[in-house]
């Protein structure tokens, strides 16, 4: 998993707090209850495409079985065939799910930052200004990554600003940025870590601790918004279950 800047605050859930609570401490069956019904509120075709899928697989294989003679061999396959189809096709439905309680929210490419896996040094919200356009950094084998979310013009002119700030203390070592959204030339939320894990591997572990190290030194450039701060601001989480 992506490790996140010591001086951040742990990220709460986009649930409703007791929600997350109930799922963090559930069984792994009622787990999967309660992702199912994330999953079913999201896409209510998800779930009969998955238990079709599985008994489809079975079926098939039942099938091929009695007119062969082989049955004995391929009803037991077509059982775990059948559940391997039916789990792969809902995580791929309980991952859209995620990403579709956290698109549009503050904090989104955040949170997905951080559910990377890998040798990721993430840091949410390390520049903003005044319209709460925000820029995250993610520092791995790929070099620095720069994900910024916001109104197009500004995060435009804070991923430049905030280019040439690493640059001083990054010697030669690449430096991506990208857009968060749906519009031309950004990145879906859903998409963005895909984006990043497909980057090339230009950096080995000792040059990624050497460039954390010279990155502490550089200060946050955050711009105090106008008007009362608000209270109780929360950078949402990927609703996940967590798998004992």
């Amino acid at each position: 998993m992506a490790r996140s800047s010591k001086k951040q605050g742990s990220a709460d859930s986009v649930l409703d707090p007791d929600a997350a609570a109930d799922l963090a401490n559930a069984g792994r069956f009622k787990q999967i209850r309660m992702v199912a019904g994330l999953v079913n509120r999201t896409n209510p075709r998800a779930l009969p495409i998955v238990a079709a899928s599985g008994l489809g697989t079975l079926a098939v294989l039942v099938v091929i079985g009695l007119l062969t003679g082989l049955a004995p061999l391929l009803i037991p396959l077509g059982v775990l065939l059948g559940l391997l189809v039916a789990m792969i096709l809902f995580g791929r439905f309980a991952q859209g799910a995620q990403y579709a309680a956290i698109e549009g929210q503050p904090g989104a490419a955040a949170a997905v930052l951080q559910s990377m896996r890998g040798n990721w040094t993430v840091t949410p919200a390390i520049a903003a200004n005044r319209n709460m356009d925000v820029i995250h950094r993610a520092v791995g084998r790929p070099g620095v990554v720069l994900v910024g979310e916001g109104s197009p013009s500004g995060v435009a002119s804070l991923l430049a600003a905030e280019k040439k700030r690493v640059a001083r203390v990054a010697y030669e070592v690449p430096i991506f940025d990208y857009q968060v959204g749906n519009g031309e030339g950004q990145v879906p939320v859903s998409k963005i870590q895909r984006k990043l894990m497909r980057l090339p591997r230009n950096l080995k572990p000792d040059a990624i601790s050497d460039l954390n190290h010279r990155l502490k030194a550089l200060q946050p450039s955050l711009q105090v918004p106008k008007g009362p701060m608000p209270r109780n601001l929360r950078q949402p989480k990927m609703p996940r279950p967590k798998m004992r």
